[in-house]
């Protein structure tokens, strides 16, 4: 593991020697692995710390020759680097999927294949002092999975990329747990996607507003889905269930990507599109808040699946 020792650390750190020292008589002043406290801090790496022992000896080490206490007594990065290595936790994605463009109906020749979905670590990985990724990345193929309790809690917040997860008619892998996910999906659905989706595109339209006065230009992909977020969030509140695919509106989004339809037009689009949106919010037989009784009782479930798994 490469430490990077940029930092000035401030007087006060308590700290771990990483070697014994020793004066100019030979007698030893501390040993490897004693505790100390920073007493004087260097203006630059190439110079030593002051550092109090607790038999008020002070010694003066480089950076590189003492650890700061509180990282020393966390589990070693390649220690745990090394202990997730030996699970194959791409082997144990539950559920995968295709978003983006490609669901949405607004894809051409060149479009990315976005994947998404949930990956459910095996018990003994979950239980162990190293802890688990909250998602899996893998940027250069498009990937992204996330862990199932990351998954439901932002499922229950209304966020519209995983709640696209769950309604994507473009599926390539769902295991029975999966599909009993699926299958009760509608317990993610409520008058928070109101919040959710409708808080984002202002407060981001509010910052393309800034970039249109300051650089004479917006993101105009960007812009479309924004646009697109808007029909959905009236979909899901009226109709109860997430549109992912919007064909019917491909030639009026690929306009503003296009930059072809104007920021004034599009501007009148959001505008009408927020209209809508609060009258659907007053019509809407979505609940107040998502169900999430019922996500935790599934959670507990896919848990209780893995330990018997492990126990056998």
């Amino acid at each position: 593991m490469i430490t990077a020792y940029n930092l000035i650390l401030p007087v006060g750190t308590q700290v771990v020697t990483q070697i014994a020292v020793k004066n100019k008589q030979g007698e030893q002043l501390c040993i490897q692995g004693a505790v100390g406290v920073i007493t004087q801090a260097p203006t630059d790496n190439s110079h030593s710390y002051q550092i109090q022992l607790p038999d008020e000896t002070t010694i003066a080490l480089k950076r590189h020759e003492f650890s700061i206490r509180k990282h020393f007594q966390q589990p070693d990065a390649s220690e745990a680097a090394a202990y997730l290595a030996e699970y194959d936790l791409n082997g144990a994605v539950i559920y995968r999927c295709i978003v983006g463009s490609r669901a949405f109906g607004l894809d051409h020749p060149g479009s990315d294949t976005d994947r998404r979905g949930i990956y459910l670590p095996p018990a003994a990985l979950h239980w162990s002092l190293y802890g688990i990724p909250e998602q899996l990345d893998t940027p250069a193929t498009q990937e992204c999975y996330w862990e199932l309790q990351k998954f439901l809690v932002l499922a229950l917040k209304a966020n519209p990329n995983v709640l696209e997860c769950l309604y994507t008619p473009l599926v390539e892998t769902a295991t029975p747990l999966a599909q009993e996910l699926l299958d009760q999906r509608e317990m993610f659905l409520s008058k928070l996607v109101y919040q959710t989706y409708n808080g984002y595109v202002l407060s981001q339209f509010k910052k393309m507003e800034q970039d249109l006065r300051n650089q004479g230009q917006i993101r105009p992909k960007h812009a479309m889905h924004l646009i697109r977020l808007l029909l959905s969030g009236i979909t899901i509140l009226k109709e109860g269930f997430v549109p992912v695919n919007v064909v019917e509106y491909r030639d009026e989004l690929l306009a503003i990507r296009d930059e072809q339809m104007s920021w004034e037009e599009m501007n009148q689009w959001r505008l009408a599109l927020h209209q809508r949106f609060d009258r659907a919010l007053e019509t809407t037989h979505l609940s107040d808040r998502p169900d999430y009784e019922a996500a935790n009782a599934f959670l507990i479930h896919a848990r209780a699946q893995q330990a018997r798994a492990y126990e056998q």
